[in-house]
C-alpha cells in the first residue's frame, strides 16, 4: 500500500510532538539535564536533541547552561533546564478552614504563594469565588506571568470534566458549578482543571514528595474530612466521572456515628479529625489547634489523649487493611493530622495490618506521612494544570490557542 504524502507529513509532526513531549516532561519531572542525558533517556540522535532543544529555548521554555564536564573523554555535554517563568500555572486551593492561590513555574518552582485561613463555616460559593479571584489578581499583579492553565484542588466529590461540585458536606455544597463560576470570575482565556483535594493530593505527592519513583501508592488525607487519592501502575484513578477515592466514606461501623455525607458509620467517622478531638476532650472546632494540643498532650503522657490516638490508630489500622486487599500498593500515604499520629499509632497500625491484611499484599506495603505538609494539594493542581503543556508543548507554541478552553458549567 502507497502511503500518501500528506499522512507521512501528519506522522512526521506526530512524532515530533511527541518527541518535544518527552524532553519537556523529562525535565519537569527530573530536573536539568544534560543533552547526554536527555538522548540516553529518550532513544534519540544527539542531532535530534539539539533541534528540538532548540526549538524549545526558542520559545523561552528552556535555557542551557554552560558544558557539563564529567571527566570523561569527549565533548562536554551542554546542561538543559526548565525556565520556570517560560510557562507557568495559576493553582487555587479550596479547604474547609483555608483557601490559597499560587503562581507554578515549569518544573514544579513555586514563583508566588498566598493564603487565607478563614473560619470553619459553610460559606457560600459567590463569597469563596470572590476572594479565590481577588487572590489570583493579586499574584498575577506580581509579576509578567505566560500562565497557561489553572488548576483548582476542592475538598469535596469533583467532576474532573467540567469542575462540577457534586457534593461538598463540610463547605456545605451540593450540585456547584464551581468550574463555570471561577471561569467567569478569573476571565481568563486558559485551561481550567479541577479535581479533589486528595486526589492532588496524590499526584503532587507522586510528581514531587513521599511517593517519587512509586507506581502504586494511596494516599490518605485527613483535615476535617478524609479522602483519598489512588496512584494505580503510575496513573492517577479518579473513575468514570472523577468522584473514584472517597475512602472517607466507605462504611467501616454500620452500628458506629452519622456521617455528614447523609450515611452512617463512615470511615471518616472513626478517623477524622472531630473524632479524635472529642475523645481527647476537645471541642470539636479547635481544628489545627487542637490537634497541635492533643499532640502535645500526648507528648507530655496524657492517658485520656493517648487514648483518642489510639482510638484513631485502631480504625485507621482497620480501614488501611482493607484498601491494601483490594488495591495491593506499595506504599500508603498519610496527610493531614493522621500523618502526625504516626509516632504514637506505629504499633497499633501494624497489629491492625498484621490482623486483617493478606500477608502477600502487607508484606509489600509501607505507611508514611507525607512529605509535602498541607501544601499537597497546591502542588498536585499545578501538576494537572502542567499536563496538557507537557502533553504537547507544541500546541502551546505561539500563544497556544489551539489548545485553551473554558471550563463551562
Amino acid at each position: 500500500m502507497r502511503v500518501g504524502r500528506a499522512e507521512v507529513g501528519q506522522r512526521s509532526e506526530t512524532v515530533h510532538r511527541a518527541n518535544l513531549s518527552a524532553i519537556v516532561r523529562r525535565l519537569h519531572e527530573r530536573g536539568p539535564q544534560s543533552r547526554s542525558d536527555l538522548v540516553a533517556a529518550t532513544g534519540l540522535t544527539r542531532s535530534a536533541i539539539r533541534g528540538l532543544v532548540g526549538e524549545l529555548a526558542a520559545e523561552g521554555l528552556v535555557t542551557e547552561a554552560e558544558a557539563v564536564h564529567l571527566g570523561t573523554p569527549g565533548r562536554p555535554s551542554p546542561l538543559v533546564r526548565l525556565n520556570a517563568t517560560g510557562a507557568v500555572v495559576l493553582t487555587l486551593e479550596i479547604l474547609v478552614d483555608s483557601i490559597a492561590a499560587a503562581i507554578v513555574g515549569l518544573g514544579g518552582e513555586t514563583l508566588a504563594h498566598v493564603r487565607l485561613d478563614r473560619p470553619r463555616m459553610e460559606l457560600s460559593v459567590d463569597d469563596v469565588v470572590a476572594d479565590l479571584a481577588a487572590l489570583a489578581a493579586d499574584l498575577r499583579g506580581r509579576g509578567d506571568w505566560r500562565i497557561v492553565g489553572i488548576g483548582v484542588a476542592v475538598a469535596g466529590i469533583v467532576r474532573q470534566a467540567d469542575g462540577m461540585v457534586s457534593m461538598a458536606p463540610n463547605l456545605g455544597w451540593i450540585d456547584v458549578p464551581l468550574g463555570a463560576r471561577l471561569a467567569r470570575a478569573l476571565s481568563m482565556a486558559v485551561p481550567i482543571s479541577s479535581m479533589n483535594d486528595a486526589d492532588a493530593g496524590a499526584l503532587g505527592e507522586h510528581r514531587r514528595g513521599a511517593a517519587v519513583g512509586v507506581d502504586n501508592v494511596v494516599f490518605i488525607s485527613g483535615e476535617v474530612g478524609v479522602g483519598g487519592g489512588l496512584i494505580l501502575d503510575g496513573r492517577l484513578m479518579t473513575g468514570a466521572a472523577g468522584y473514584a477515592g472517597e475512602i472517607g466514606h466507605l462504611t467501616v461501623n454500620p452500628d458506629g456515628a452519622p456521617c455528614r455525607c447523609g450515611s452512617v458509620g463512615c470511615w471518616e467517622t472513626e478517623i477524622g479529625e472531630r473524632v479524635l478531638l472529642a475523645r481527647a476532650r476537645h471541642a470539636v472546632d479547635e481544628g489545627r489547634e487542637g490537634i497541635e494540643a492533643v499532640l502535645r498532650e500526648a507528648q507530655a503522657g496524657s492517658e485520656t489523649a493517648l487514648a483518642a490516638i489510639d482510638h484513631v490508630g485502631r480504625w485507621l489500622g482497620i480501614g488501611i487493611a482493607g484498601l491494601v486487599n483490594v488495591l495491593n500498593p506499595r506504599l500508603i500515604i498519610l496527610g493531614g493530622p493522621n500523618g502526625r499520629l504516626l509516632p504514637f499509632i506505629g504499633a497499633r497500625l501494624d497489629a491492625e495490618l498484621e490482623r486483617f491484611a493478606l500477608r502477600a499484599s502487607r508484606e509489600l506495603v509501607r505507611v508514611v506521612p507525607a512529605s509535602l505538609g498541607i501544601e499537597a494539594p497546591m502542588v498536585g493542581a499545578a501538576e494537572l494544570a502542567f499536563d496538557p503543556l507537557l502533553n504537547d508543548p507544541a500546541a502551546f507554541f505561539r500563544g497556544g490557542s489551539a489548545s485553551v478552553h473554558l471550563a463551562t458549567a
